[in-house]
């Protein structure tokens, strides 16, 4: 892993982790994690070890709220602009790697369901994708993975947040005893993740 860096957005600096494969990167997978959570989240760091072992180069961001030291998310749009910012200055710095992927856990899934056509995304991977709020289903966020890319929901089949359903190019894993926060077998939730990038040509091996 490359020392923490800083990049600066219109939402104040955010913090990245980098880790790089052995060889050339097949892909560049950028995720984010959950609103009162960080990048170590035991899934998060089960797909950085799974998508590094299989070629890709991968940066978990921190959003400049919890940089500052905030648990309580910004809003959305504070959210978005800053993660935009940071995949900008992550093209620049790696012109070398032709294929962006981009993902999170639960509130970074949705920033980058939401920006994943603006920031030339090739693919999105939503881990404990929110569906909705505890106990209110009718406020149902599935429009936020209708992204036309290739997406990858991998959810707990007991998550209080709901389980999506699958569409067109929205492929669903659904993951026995999880709950939000997918600890129980990080390992095999990261072999999905893998098996999907492998399917769909961004792993190199």
């Amino acid at each position: 892993m490359l020392p923490s860096d800083e990049i600066e957005t219109p939402r104040g600096p955010a913090r990245i982790d980098t880790d790089l494969p052995a060889g050339p990167a097949a892909a560049l997978l950028v995720l984010g994690h959950g609103a009162g959570g960080s990048v170590d989240a035991p899934d998060l760091l089960a797909v950085r070890d799974a998508a590094v072992a299989a070629g890709l180069a991968v940066v978990r961001v921190t959003q400049p709220y919890r940089v500052a030291g905030r648990r309580a998310p910004a809003p959305a749009g504070h959210l978005d602009e800053a993660w935009t910012a940071v995949l900008g200055a992550l093209r620049d710095r790696r012109p070398d790697v032709p294929t962006l992927l981009v993902g999170g856990r639960s509130s970074g899934a949705r920033v980058a369901c939401r920006t994943a056509r603006a920031v030339g995304a090739a693919g999105v991977l939503a881990l404990a994708f929110p569906l909705h709020p505890p106990g209110r289903p009718e406020r149902s966020r599935a429009t936020e993975l209708a992204t036309g890319l290739p997406t990858l929901v991998v959810n707990g089949d007991r998550d209080p947040f709901g389980v999506p359903e699958p569409g067109p190019a929205v492929q669903v894993v659904t993951r026995p005893g999880e709950t939000h926060d997918l600890r129980r077998d990080p390992t095999g939730t990261a072999a999905v993740v893998r098996e999907w990038l492998r399917a769909q040509g961004w792993a190199a091996g």
